[in-house]
């Protein structure tokens, strides 16, 4: 059983690690960080809003009782070496000053954006470009650190790229149009989404979205070579919005292949993808990867999200584009809170554990 630290424990994807690492096999939570404000505290206490006393909790399962009681310690507090791995929900500011000093000494997983874009850091997804860990040993040299810093892509690359993969690998891609409808989860409690400005609205506009997605896609889903990752040279331009729905990341999606493609074709090669994916064995790996819908209606954010407890990637609507000359067009839900953040950072661990990367 490894001892783990989580950073950034009280708020929405803090607490979704929380309800992730709850009775977890490989996974021990002995430590929780947060704020000023809520050190010192019950962690049933530190989640409480401080006016009011409503309970800020965001899952829609109940609060694990193992936790309840647990007191919340500032980050000050963190002996970083005493454990064997830490998991951070941190803003990108914030991460860029605590994450390296939490490296020196111990593996950090990230859900953070301070480091995605450094050419020693993997974005990495399991199942979708593992040949890329062997870039966290050449960063622990290059840094001297006996740690690494290992980010998740953001919530919204995630889905995206898991559909991308058996594209690209069996028919290449030139190019690639997505607009995302974002779930306001995505945006946490702080800034958030006030209620005013979504309800009968579409936000077309998340700032700094598009470039992220843009940016790493094409680092996710490129080559390691000579111990550096080549982007992949298909080009992707994205429009991101915020839509009224509470988890769960719905995208549609434009490719341009560089073979000829049937729809059936992209089925086949989604569903086979997914079947001989190798998470078998991790504790938090979906029973599918991938799943395609026949249905047209699907996917829907209420009725699909949750599937594989999130875990899964749900296609639809695959059919022929129009547009380009081989291309086709399709419809995903990712849940942006669950494999797009703390539980796939826990899965990510779980891969790492495995291939004795921590």
């Amino acid at each position: 059983m490894l001892k783990v630290a989580l950073i950034g424990s009280t708020g929405a994807v803090g607490q979704e690690f929380v309800v992730a690492l709850d009775k977890h096999p490989w996974f021990e939570l002995k430590f929780l960080a947060s704020s000023q404000r809520s050190a010192g505290k019950k962690y049933i206490d530190a989640i409480r809003d401080p006016n009011s006393g409503v309970l800020r909790w965001h899952n829609r399962e109940q609060v694990p009782e193992y936790i309840k009681d647990e007191i919340v310690s500032s980050v000050e507090d963190l002996k970083p070496k005493d454990f064997d791995l830490i998991f951070t929900a941190l803003e990108s500011s914030d991460a860029q000053i605590i994450e390296p000093k939490l490296a020196n000494t111990t593996p950090v997983i990230s859900t953070a954006a301070a480091f995605r874009y450094q050419e020693d850091v993997p974005i990495l997804i399991p199942g979708i470009n593992d040949d890329h860990i062997e870039l966290l040993n050449e960063q622990r040299k290059k840094r001297d650190w006996a740690g690494f810093v290992c980010p998740l892509p953001n919530c919204t690359t995630t889905g995206l790229a898991i559909s991308l993969k058996p594209i690209l690998d069996n028919f290449g891609i030139d190019s690639i149009f997505m607009t995302s409808m974002q779930a306001i989860s995505g945006a946490g409690r702080s800034p958030g989404v006030a209620a005013l400005d979504i309800i009968d609205n579409v936000i077309p506009f998340i700032p700094k979205e598009e470039e992220k997605v843009q940016v790493e896609t094409k680092k996710i889903l490129g080559s390691f070579v000579d111990n550096s990752i080549q982007p992949s040279k298909f080009k992707v331009s994205c429009t991101c919005t915020r839509v009224p729905v509470m988890d769960g990341h719905t995208e549609t999606v434009f490719v341009e292949t560089q073979k000829p493609v049937e729809p059936e074709d992209v089925k086949n090669t989604m569903v086979r993808f997914s079947d001989n994916v190798k998470l078998s064995g991790l504790p938090s790996s979906p029973k599918q990867y991938i799943i395609v819908h026949d249905d047209p209606t699907r996917p829907q954010p209420r009725i699909d999200r949750e599937i594989n407890d999130g875990m899964t990637t749900c296609v639809g609507r695959l059919r022929k584009d129009t547009v380009f000359e081989n291309g086709i067009k399709y419809v995903l839900l990712s849940h942006n809170e669950k494999m797009g953040s703390a539980k796939g950072a826990v899965l990510l661990a779980e891969l790492l554990k495995s291939k004795n990367v921590i």
